[in-house]
């Protein structure tokens, strides 16, 4: 019996376990439902994990609808860049007009604004996500720099035209010149070889008055700017410092503009020709001193009969018939003066007019022809002034003198732009004169405003 218990034991437990689980499955089965507890902090990791998410998911929507915007807006800017290129062509198709291009430029421009008003449409019906934000946007700059070149092209053939157009009036304006400065010197090569003036000719001793001598006046100084011309040219041609010339002239001038030079040189030549104008002699050493010392009626009439011989009289043929008359000692007298040896080295290599001038003969040159022509029109005017019945004087302006309307007027247009203080003379360029009551004004260079005059 002892052998058989252990089995019946080990039977009895398995059937023991069999009725527990079939009995705690029941009880189970009978259980509605259970409870199953998740941690707090589990939950919270799980809605986060979800808003992220979502987050994720809105901000590739955003960025999907930023970039298709940006591809948009380039293609807008591409298109009216476009759209600009092809009415540049169309007006470049106008000038020189071609019917053909403009038809083609014309299509384009309404291609193009097709295209905007396409762009419009699909704005409005917010279609603008039509293809790859990236390469609408790609494409939409390859077009622009496209519109931006042609543009450029077309400004460049415009500005090219232009370029042409201004050549050609240049050229032809240059070829103007050329032959209105030919006639000029014709009409003037004409003048001094007859030497005639007709308006000198109605100048009368008994009606001698101030309109007679303004208008010789004005007479000699054209020719005087004549001489001041070819001096400039002569230097240029010799290489000369232009600047450093009229600085030795005027020094601690400041020129307002670059042709304001040529004043200095007038105001040079002015200086020099007229310089002793008050005498009888025009301070000529050697002179007649009975004839022009004498009563005053007697020297008029001498004085114009000079004048009279010599308004229609060549300077260069006058001066070799009477060598040893009063213009001739002036003409060589105001040369060897005004004219220094180094300067005429300089023109024309030697000094062979210098010795002929020298020797009472006239040099058959440019220079001393242009040079002789100015001193016959001075002496007319000398000779003028002293057949007056009254008076006639010279006079210059002091430099740093403040500007009179009354006895000056200015050889340029800035005098509302002088210095403070009210306009200052520079210097002087053409001496002023008393004819009697009557003032005829000086011509005066003014200190530029941004140039006072030292104290």
């Amino acid at each position: 019996m002892d052998s058989t218990r252990p089995k019946t034991s080990r039977i009895a437990k398995t059937f023991q376990k069999v009725i527990n689980l079939k009995t705690s499955s029941k009880s189970r089965s009978n259980n509605p439902g259970f409870c199953l507890l998740i941690p707090q902090e589990k939950l919270r990791c799980c809605e986060s994990r979800q808003f992220e998410i979502e987050d994720a998911e809105e901000a590739k929507e955003e960025s999907k609808n930023r970039a298709a915007m940006e591809a948009f807006v380039a293609k807008l800017f591409a298109t009216l860049s476009a759209m600009k290129a092809a009415y540049a062509e169309l007006q470049m198709a106008q000038f020189p007009y071609s019917s053909e291009a403009i038809q083609s430029a014309d299509q384009a421009v309404v291609d193009e604004l097709k295209a905007l008003s396409e762009l419009k449409y699909s704005y409005l019906k917010n279609q603008i996500d039509s293809s790859p934000p990236h390469v609408t946007l790609m494409l939409a700059e390859i077009q622009e720099q496209q519109s931006l070149m042609k543009t450029y092209e077309i400004t460049m053939k415009k500005m090219q035209a232009e370029i042409e157009n201004k050549e050609s009036r240049i050229s032809l304006l240059q070829q103007q010149l050329q032959e209105i400065v030919q006639s000029n010197k014709s009409l003037e090569r004409k003048l001094n070889a007859s030497g005639s003036f007709s308006i000198l000719d109605n100048v009368q001793f008994s009606d001698v008055n101030p309109k007679d001598f303004i208008l010789v006046l004005h007479y000699a100084l054209r020719s005087v700017r004549n001489f001041v011309k070819f001096i400039i040219r002569e230097m240029e041609s010799a290489n000369w410092d232009i600047e450093a010339a009229a600085n030795s002239i005027h020094s601690d001038i400041v020129f307002s503009k670059r042709d304001h030079r040529a004043f200095a040189f007038e105001s040079f030549v002015c200086r020099e020709i007229f310089d002793g104008f008050n005498d009888p002699g025009f301070s000529i050493q050697n002179h007649d001193q009975q004839v022009l010392s004498g009563e005053i009626h007697q020297r008029r009439v001498f004085f114009f009969e000079q004048f009279r011989k010599l308004r229609s009289a060549n300077a260069i043929h006058f001066q070799k018939q009477n060598p040893n008359s009063l213009f001739g000692k002036f003409l060589k007298s105001k040369y060897l003066h005004m004219v220094h040896p180094k300067m005429e080295f300089s023109f024309s290599g030697n000094l062979n007019q210098r010795k002929l001038v020298n020797s009472g003969d006239s040099p058959e040159t440019e220079f001393f022809k242009a040079f002789a022509e100015m001193g016959r029109r001075v002496w007319l005017l000398h000779c003028l002034a002293f057949s007056f019945d009254h008076q006639v004087s010279i006079f210059q302006v002091k430099q740093s003198s403040e500007f009179s309307e009354v006895y000056m007027e200015s050889v340029t247009e800035d005098i509302f732009a002088a210095a403070d203080g009210g306009p200052r003379v520079a210097f002087t360029v053409v001496p002023g004169f008393k004819v009697g009551q009557t003032v005829v004004q000086s011509q005066v260079y003014l200190f530029p405003a941004s140039s006072p005059p030292k104290r």
